[in-house]
């Protein structure tokens, strides 16, 4: 693996959705191993940046409609009803990678599961000659596994971090995880740092 071809992609580790003042902390929704993940990814994120790899984050965004409200996607809105306006909002405090992560080389702002939808991502990762993908965050079921099959269909070489990601219950993490492995590959955050 060539450092500098190689991007970890942080997926959605932001204020709003680990942070207890955030809009899922304000919900009680989190769990002991989403809350691991900035300390855990930390040390990789510095090493492979030292050894000129780059650092990229997704970012949820709900974008702001009219006079403000977010727009949600029904489904989500039926499965998350405590969001609201100012949620995941582009720019504000909620919407940043948590500070632990920080900083980081690219971000981009994501509206759905994939991070490869409708997004500047596939462009940007071009453009930068990165050709391979750690991919870490949450959740492993949604973000993460979407995020990875799109990477899978535009041949980008991935690798899952598997204690690098965490779902709401361990047991949808280790189905995810099992149901990646035919399009990626999966290693721990240890071996990401073996360059």
């Amino acid at each position: 693996m060539k450092a500098a071809e190689t991007a970890l992609l942080i997926c959605d580790l932001q204020n709003d959705f680990l942070h207890p003042d955030g809009a899922y902390g304000r919900a009680g929704l989190g769990t002991p191993e989403i809350a691991a993940l900035p300390g855990r990814l930390a040390p990789l994120a510095r090493h492979l940046r030292a050894a000129g790899g780059w650092v990229v984050a997704t970012q949820f965004t709900l974008v702001p409609g009219r006079g403000g409200a977010p727009m949600i996607s029904p489904h989500l809105a039926a499965l998350r009803p405590f969001l609201r306006q100012g949620d995941f909002l582009p720019g504000a405090w909620g919407h940043q990678i948590v500070d632990e992560l920080q900083p980081m080389d690219l971000a981009v702002e994501k509206i759905a599961y994939s991070a490869f939808y409708m997004t500047r991502l596939e462009w940007v990762l071009r453009r930068c000659g990165i050709t391979q993908l750690l991919v870490c965050g949450i959740v492993t079921n949604g973000g993460v596994a979407s995020t990875v099959r799109d990477a899978h269909v535009r041949d980008f070489a991935c690798v899952v971090l598997e204690d690098g990601c965490a779902a709401f219950d361990r047991e949808t993490h280790e189905a995810a995880i099992a149901g990646l492995r035919p399009v990626c590959d999966v290693k721990t955050v240890k071996e990401g740092l073996l360059f």
